[in-house]
């Protein structure tokens, strides 16, 4: 599975099917897993259960990702990231750094086999914003 680094809708990102391959690029202790883009909710549903008391909150929510029983996960909208993704329905993501550092374009084009960039570039950002939710509560953790 190839490994592509792309702008997504928060900061620059690697993505591959592949988490193997993830772990070795960011090398990343393997007890920390990586979180789930999903193209749509169709596809989520099918491997997460988000309680029903957080269905409409997941489903409106920007930029933002959730944990529901230890599993990260975040639904892309419809853009030129989502369209790369489509054909997968799902993709492991991270952040494109080496863990623990700052992004480094070097770095991250060697480590990709895809590089996608439109015209703004490639640029780190702001990190999603990440909630922990069960069926009566949210706690935001960063």
């Amino acid at each position: 599975m190839p490994t592509i680094l792309l702008q997504t809708d928060t900061t620059v990102g690697f993505l591959s099917q592949d988490s193997q391959k993830l772990f070795e690029i960011k090398s990343r202790a393997q007890i920390k897993p990586f979180l789930k883009l999903y193209t749509n909710f169709k596809y989520l549903k099918l491997e997460i259960r988000v309680p029903n008391s957080q269905k409409n909150f997941v489903r409106r929510s920007k930029k933002t990702t959730f944990i529901v029983k230890n599993q990260a996960f975040r639904v892309v909208s419809l853009s030129l990231n989502s369209q790369v993704i489509r054909n997968f329905y799902w993709q492991y993501s991270t952040s494109a750094n080496e863990s623990g550092k700052n992004f480094h374009r070097d770095f991250c084009e060697d480590k990709s086999d895809i590089i996608i960039e439109d015209e703004y570039g490639l640029s780190e950002q702001h990190s999603s914003t990440l909630l922990k939710i069960n069926s009566t509560k949210v706690r935001r953790l960063r």
